[in-house]
């Protein structure tokens, strides 16, 4: 796709009962992007995209495309594409009838069905399965389907609402790889909504945190992971390594919290004084057990736990004051043995 497009909302608003569900959601996806937006059940994602398509409307804010408001077009003359996490297949009808569906109704003639069918098929490696009927397919090939009829009719935007969530871990897996994969291919841009921090970082170019109706963070999976905006989001991202501490010294930031001195990063513009009284989150490391150099950050602990979770060892150690610290490392440890470690400064997060 060579011609670059956009989307843009700007202070989306929805009250759902009188209490607000999207409180002025601002962001834009651009041609070639997958934006993940992410956020916990409940937190207003689904309501966001069904406004995006049209299906339901905003109570003030306004959807463009490349600019243009589009309040007041429905929802067939978006060339938007929405796939549901429900797929919603047609059981009577064979493959290739499903993914015609929407060209149909759009009254293209057949030949350019049957091509635009056979190419959609194609992206999703589904050609084969034209004729069979979707009641037979497994729940990963009736997710190939349902992406073949959402991307048949060519959309400007496509959007998914958790299309992964009823499939098992290792398939789950596999279906990401292949997405991505599809929407690089296609450079059609794609607002994916999930609730799985894992998936996101998967599939995503961008990722907009979604919490009590608001974009808590927006932004590249490694900027969340390397900076994230609050307590919040780290423990969202599942960062449960979290001191209380009070500042030192400001240059280099030093911060004394229960566990010793710690050197600590913090983001650019941080206003922090001596005395301030702050938050540390380490954010995860390749492997905290390997010991650096110049032994700053050095911390002692004992194993309390050691689980093998196949592709690594989760650690569980009890730090001096009871707190425990849990990490990732390539290595197993006994328990009760006491090991040292040291926390690289760029993972240690100072939060205010």
């Amino acid at each position: 796709m060579s011609e670059n497009h956009r989307l843009s909302l700007h202070e989306i608003t929805k009250n759902y009962e009188g209490k607000p569900l999207l409180n002025g959601i601002s962001f834009e996806v651009n041609s070639g992007e997958v934006l993940c937006l992410l956020g916990r059940s409940g937190s207003g994602k689904s309501t966001l995209l069904r406004i995006i398509a049209g299906i339901e409307n905003a109570d003030s804010g306004s959807v463009l495309w490349d600019d243009e408001d589009l309040s007041g077009t429905p929802t067939h003359l978006r060339h938007f594409g929405l796939m549901f996490q429900d797929y919603a297949l047609f059981p009577h009808r064979n493959v290739a009838e499903n993914v015609a569906f929407g060209l149909r109704m759009q009254k293209i003639d057949s030949a350019e069905i049957d091509r635009r069918v056979l190419a959609a098929l194609e992206q999703v490696n589904m050609v084969k399965f034209g004729d069979r009927r979707v009641t037979d397919l497994s729940g990963g090939e009736q997710q190939r389907v349902a992406l073949a009829r959402a991307l048949a009719p060519a959309p400007r935007l496509l959007m998914l609402d958790e299309p992964l969530a009823a499939l098992d871990r290792a398939l789950r897996e596999q279906l990401q790889q292949e997405l991505r994969e599809v929407l690089q291919r296609t450079g059609i841009p794609a607002i994916y909504v999930t609730h799985d921090q894992e998936e996101a970082l998967a599939l995503g170019d961008r990722m907009a945190l979604l919490n009590e109706g608001q974009i808590v963070q927006i932004g590249s999976p490694d900027v969340f992971y390397r900076w994230p905006k609050n307590l919040w989001v780290a423990q969202f991202l599942a960062m449960e390594n979290v001191f209380s501490g009070q500042v030192v010294k400001t240059v280099p930031l030093q911060v004394q919290t229960a566990i010793g001195l710690l050197h600590a990063s913090t983001a650019s513009g941080s206003n922090l004084t001596s005395g301030d009284q702050v938050t540390l989150v380490i954010t995860p490391a390749a492997d905290f057990t390997l010991l650096n150099g110049e032994q700053i950050n050095l911390v002692k602990g004992v194993c309390r736990d050691c689980l093998f979770m196949g592709e690594y060892y989760q650690i569980t150690l009890s730090l001096q004051g009871g707190q425990n610290f849990v990490f990732r490392s390539n290595h197993a440890v006994n328990k009760g043995v006491e090991i040292p470690f040291c926390l690289p400064v760029e993972n240690v997060i100072c939060l205010k």
